[in-house]
């Protein structure tokens, strides 16, 4: 078997090219690909369509992809953080789909399934259900969306055998999952790569069989968005 590990992420970013939709784990700040975020950076594609529960911050996350005008359309649930954003959207600079945040996830965990759309009630009468299948069932209107998948997904784990078997650390274990299951070539950026056999097979969130690609972080900062303590 071919290792799944490489030197570092610019390697592992290989054939991304413009115009592809990556999916980024992560939520806010938490858990995020940082090292795959800032070579894909870096790499100078552009026309990206990403799908992420948030876009970061002006100076770190998908923010800095945002700053480059790397984005061409974003998908998602918040995005209250990111000034850049906030101009670039209403410069007509940036596209946005926004999705609710459970619909978000539903909708990329469809996709890594295999599942092309679901009905869901969040959102009916709302401007998320604007153009799009509604069907009643047991008396109560749901709404059609399709299930996400991306031609790469980025994800941030904390372990991984060097098989990809993957475990997330406590609140990182966020979109990370779902967002691993729906890349046709997933990366997972991990904190400690060790041998197989080695990981708890009851502790594994992620099965290898998802995973293509592996590097080891070369940078931890682990930045806080909003950082709030008691008043003394």
């Amino acid at each position: 078997m071919a290792t799944k590990i490489y030197t570092d992420a610019a390697q592992a970013l290989q054939g991304v090219k413009d115009g592809m939709t990556i999916l980024v784990g992560g939520f806010g700040l938490c858990g995020i690909p940082e090292n795959l975020i800032l070579a894909l950076r870096d790499s100078g594609v552009k026309g990206l369509t990403c799908v992420s529960n948030n876009a970061g911050i002006d100076d770190f996350g998908l923010g800095l992809l945002l700053h480059t005008r790397q984005i061409k359309k974003m998908v998602s649930s918040y995005v209250g953080e990111n000034a850049t954003f906030e101009k670039l959207y209403l410069s007509g600079e940036l596209e946005l789909e926004f999705c609710p945040q459970g619909t978000l996830a539903e909708r990329v965990r469809a996709g890594g399934a295999g599942i092309p759309a679901f009905y869901t009630p969040t959102g009916v009468g709302t401007l998320v259900a604007e153009g799009k299948d509604v069907r009643e069932f047991d008396g109560r209107p749901y709404v059609m969306e399709r299930g996400i998948t991306g031609e790469f997904a980025l994800v941030r784990a904390w372990k991984a055998d060097t098989f990809g078997n993957l475990v997330y650390r406590k609140t990182a274990r966020n979109f990370n999952p779902m967002m691993a299951t729906a890349g046709k070539i997933t990366i997972a950026e991990v904190e400690e790569i060790v041998p197989v056999g080695e990981l708890d097979p009851d502790q594994i969130h992620t099965p290898g069989v998802y995973v293509q690609r592996i590097i080891k972080a070369q940078k931890l900062e682990k930045r806080i968005e909003q950082r709030t303590t008691r008043l003394k």
